[in-house]
């Protein structure tokens, strides 16, 4: 079996960038623990160790600033491929 895994999606509502969300969501034991959302714009978390990490993350604006420019460099530049 597996612990930990990170899934990187993209919901489209169109082709415009505003229109794109990114999320990062990370998970163990198929729970998922912590996100980060491009519409919010920081990390989530949904259990107490996620809650602890989102804290841990937000408070590192290099890693925000790198997952807020993955909205257009992952999602935006693979439309047509997707």
């Amino acid at each position: 079996g597996f612990k930990m895994f990170v899934v990187s999606r993209c919901d489209f509502n169109s082709t415009e960038l505003k229109d794109i969300e990114y999320m990062r969501s990370y998970y163990y034991n198929k729970i998922e623990v912590v996100r980060f959302d491009s519409d919010v714009g920081k990390f989530v978390g949904f259990t107490d160790f996620g809650v602890k990490q989102a804290k841990h993350f937000n408070s590192q604006p290099g890693r925000l600033a790198t997952l807020r420019a993955e909205k257009e460099r992952y999602c935006h530049n693979n439309i047509g491929v997707w």
